[in-house]
């Protein structure tokens, strides 16, 4: 027998947790003997509950019966996790408790949950008595959603928007190579990826000796893609241990096209490809949601990848007119408003707007129709909405997810539409929730980065913007995925979101998001876990949010901290960033629990000592930005004055920025600067003010900090230097980032051994000495910025140097008048900025040679400069007209395009 292909509950593993279950309701409890021994018991039953919704989870094809009654475990899951803290403020905070305002003791709570599971065991006894088999299809088995899909797509004849991709992949399965090739088409669900396919298989089919297209979720089982493949070439399969054989055979000395469509798992593939012999100018096309699949199969350069994106506006808005305006395509002036506002929630989705556009095609062509349909088009999505197919082709990728990542992708819920988060931000608010499991050698922050980067090659979430590094910035979903998202959220208590529209809360709601002005909590909702506020106005926090563990309210109207915060003893995560607070309670020693305190961009300019008593710490952010009408300033980040003692907190990963200069710095901040050495777990370093003579015992803490990524360093003031070259004999090896603000005497010896270095910013350093050489022989630099860092008059970039560098910055350099860039030099180089360099009489020698240059950037810099590159009469544009992006700005104002 084939391995399964998918997951499912096990007969066994469920007997077993409803045994469990069972023994659960029928165990007698004594909180009052021994409130220890409970908590442990209860701990245990919590984990065999977990391990039954893990299993359930598996189920995509649920009938409602079962959807029901696993709801109800979620739910009493929920309960024993609430008692669980309740027993932890019981014990810790007897004060607390008896101010806690609730309606049972833990001991009537226990006998509800008892009560609970009693009354879903027995709905699970009649749930087996009416249907004793439960059928768990595996999640790519979907076929009737994945039909449905193939059609919505292929019955647009026109196939909008997909005439580039076509030609591409017509190009790449027609040019002759004398061996198989295999090409995966990715992208989310509802992109039009079989369209595109089936659009290039229907026309070189014929040209192949052997053509076949297999639908991969309908099989099972691993040797089914091959059965399927035999069958289909009219053959019997007499036994099935010998398909791979019989496939071998069928296509040797055989030039073949092959389609695997709706590709789910890697070992379907794996199992697949050793039956395949290497035809000439053979091709394998195999579409999939999963990126992650794709990329992991991409080992050689005979497979390749075709990522589809969604259509452009232009496209989209054609094949929406087209199918809400089917007889002549064309939209009426007073529906123009509400067809663009449809089309910005679809989001260049095809399947959203044919479908959309075909339900609109049925209706009248009035605006009181449209904007019905437009605003009520979250229901409408629902499963028993007119636009549920669109709902059912996304949930299938949500259904396929392992079950750490289903909490993970429901978080998205939470964020207000076409408001993307912070990477950083989303994988602390995670860790903070307790989705991320710690793994042997890594850091759950790696963990963390892990998980989202499995999310974004599912294809399920994606990267609004990147960061120099290709890492995402911050991260999104797509509108109507955003709607598939709320909608479980909603389902399953996972989350509420108030807004000026929806204002009612689910009564035993986790987390709370609020997304309108002004919100004044009616309900009594003491098990919110979470609470965050998107809108401008003062927030209202619930004085009975006991159990509240992740508070973000970064952005909102606050001058004062709420002293409510301190009472909120299981707090993990507090961001009070982008707000106006002054200052932060000594009482604040009471969160014990706290792993996140983000105060960035907030008037907070001193940390109490009760911080210190914060052991289990890891990201502390207390710093802010004050910038003077967009140019960049000596003393630009203002940090905070930290307890001497801060270097006690062992598991801090983020210390930024910390002051080392302060009126009692010899009594105070050196004794900081000498205890950072114990910061051994720290990620992330930014230090500000540092005198010239602590430069050398920094350096001794650098040393031993084995871990560190990124180091911030700035001088008290452009008068001081840095000291830096104690570092030399034990600089942090996995450093990848370095921002040194302030003179230097020379360049640091140090800095040219960083083997992993991406980035390295050098400000105000006043070079007397050409820190080029020193700098391009790093083999993973990516970024360089040099802002009046060199005194000199020439920079010459070698041949074969700045093997990875993708974008130079070169800025306030007074004295460079020429910059030389031999050939062979700069290979990967895509952007170059030069800012305020006014002696710079030439653009730099040999940039015609940069032929991956994408984009050329020029701020305040002269006039006659500029006048040489513009396209008319420029004496030197012959050497820049290959770039396809040249700005010219003055003053933060675009002022000529010279592209």
């Amino acid at each position: 027998m084939g391995t399964e292909i998918g997951g499912g509950i096990a007969g066994g593993a469920v007997s077993y947790l409803l045994e469990k279950l069972e023994t659960f309701v029928s165990r007698e409890w004594n909180l009052k003997e021994n409130i220890n021994r409970a908590r442990q018991e209860l701990e245990i039953e919590q984990r065999s509950i977990e391990a039954l919704l893990r299993d359930a989870a598996s189920n995509n094809d649920p009938d409602h019966q079962f959807t029901v009654w696993i709801q109800n475990v979620r739910n009493q899951a929920y309960a024993i996790k609430d008692v669980l803290d309740l027993f932890w403020l019981y014990q810790n905070q007897e004060t607390v408790w008896r101010r806690f305002k609730m309606s049972h003791s833990i001991d009537n709570l226990i006998k509800d949950i008892k009560g609970s599971l009693q009354r879903i065991k027995e709905a699970k006894d009649r749930y087996h008595h009416t249907m004793p088999f439960i059928r768990i299809p595996s999640a790519s088995s979907n076929t009737d959603i994945q039909v449905r899909e193939a059609h919505l797509l292929n019955g647009n004849v026109e196939a909008v928007g997909i005439e580039e991709p076509t030609n591409k992949l017509m190009s790449w399965a027609m040019k002759p190579k004398q061996r198989l090739e295999v090409m995966f088409v990715v992208g989310m669900a509802g992109l039009g990826k079989t369209t595109l396919v089936h659009s290039v298989y229907e026309r070189v089919k014929k040209r192949f000796d052997r053509h076949v297209w297999i639908t991969a979720s309908n099989c099972k089982t691993e040797l089914d893609i091959l059965t399927l493949l035999v069958e289909k070439f009219g053959r019997p399969v007499t036994q099935r241990a010998d398909v791979v054989a019989q496939a071998c055979k069928l296509l040797f000395e055989k030039r073949y096209v092959i389609v695997l469509d709706d590709l789910w798992v890697k070992e379907a593939w794996e199992s697949f490809k050793i039956a395949l012999p290497d035809g000439k100018n053979s091709r394998i096309i195999i579409t999939t949601r999963r990126g992650d699949i794709a990329n992991s199969c991409r080992d050689g350069d005979s497979i390749d990848i075709h990522k589809l994106q969604p259509l452009s506006s232009e496209r989209a808005k054609q094949l929406f007119y087209q199918k809400a305006f089917s007889r002549n395509g064309t939209c009426p002036s007073g529906l123009v408003e509400v067809s663009e506002s449809i089309l910005q929630k679809c989001d260049g989705l095809p399947l959203g707007i044919i479908e959309i556009g075909r339900l609109l095609s049925n209706k009248s062509p009035t605006k009181n129709e449209w904007k019905t349909l437009h605003d009520s088009l979250e229901s409408e999505l629902r499963s028993t909405g007119k636009l549920s197919n669109v709902m059912k082709v996304l949930a299938a990728s949500h259904k396929d997810l392992p079950y750490h990542l289903k909490d993970c992708f429901l978080y998205m819920s939470i964020f207000p539409e076409n408001n993307p988060v912070k990477r950083r931000r989303l994988v602390r608010l995670w860790i903070a929730e307790g989705f991320v499991t710690d793994e042997m050698g890594k850091t759950v922050e790696e963990v963390g980065e892990e998980y989202l980067k499995e999310l974004i090659d599912r294809n399920l979430i994606k990267a609004n913007e990147f960061d120099f590094d290709d890492l995402p910035k911050s991260v999104e979903v797509h509108s109507l995925m955003l709607k598939m998202v709320l909608s479980i959220a909603h389902e399953e208590n996972f989350c509420s979101v108030c807004t000026e529209a929806e204002r009612n809360l689910a009564e035993n709601t986790r987390r709370l998001s609020i997304q309108k002005k002004d919100f004044e909590p009616s309900q009594d909702l003491p098990w919110v876990r979470s609470f965050f506020g998107f809108s401008i106005g003062e927030p209202k926090i619930g004085s009975n949010f006991k159990l509240l563990k992740v508070l973000d309210i970064q952005g909102t109207n606050m001058e004062e901290f709420p002293n409510v915060i301190t009472n909120l003893l299981l707090l993990r995560y507090l961001s009070l960033r982008n707000t106006n607070i002054k200052s932060i309670p000594r009482s604040l020693n009471d969160l014990r629990h706290l792993e996140t305190l983000d105060l960035k961009q907030t008037l907070v300019t001193e940390v109490p000592k009760a911080v210190l008593q914060l052991e289990k710490l890891r990201h502390l952010l207390v710093y802010r930005y004050n910038f003077k009408e967009g140019v960049p300033t000596f003393g630009i980040v203002q940090g905070f004055k930290a307890p001497k003692k801060i270097t006690g907190l062992n598991n801090l990963q983020t210390l930024s920025f910390v002051k080392a200069s302060v009126q009692s710095r010899l009594t105070r901040q050196l004794r900081m600067i000498q205890g950072l050495e114990n910061l051994t777990q720290s990620r992330k370093l930014g230090v500000v003010e540092l005198a010239k003579e602590d430069g050398a015992r920094l350096c001794q803490s650098i040393g031993k900090m084995p871990n560190l990524h990124s180091l911030s360093m700035t001088s008290l003031n452009l008068e001081v230097a840095l000291e830096l070259d104690a570092m030399s004999t034990n600089p942090p090896a996995f450093l990848q980032r370095l921002y040194l603000n302030g003179p230097l005497q020379k360049l640091p010896k140090w800095i040219s051994s960083l083997h992993d270095l991406v980035r390295i910013r050098l400000k105000w350093s006043s070079l007397p000495e050409n820190p080029i050489p020193a700098l391009e022989n790093l083999p993973h630099l990516v970024e360089l910025h040099l802002l009046d860092a060199y005194t000199g008059t020439q920079l010459e970039f070698k041949s074969a140097k700045f093997p990875q560098l993708k974008i130079l910055e070169l800025r306030q350099l007074e004295q460079l008048k020429s910059i030389v860039m031999e050939e062979g030099t700069l290979p990967c180089l895509q952007k170059l900025i030069i800012v305020h360099c006014s002696a710079l009489v030439h653009v730099p020698r040999g940039i015609n040679k940069l032929i991956c240059l994408q984009m050329l950037v020029l701020h305040d810099m002269p006039d006659p400069f500029v006048a040489m590159l513009r396209k008319n009469g420029g004496r030197l544009q012959r050497f820049v007209h290959h770039i396809p992006i040249i700005r010219s700005y003055q003053q933060g104002q675009l002022v000529e395009d010279l592209s």
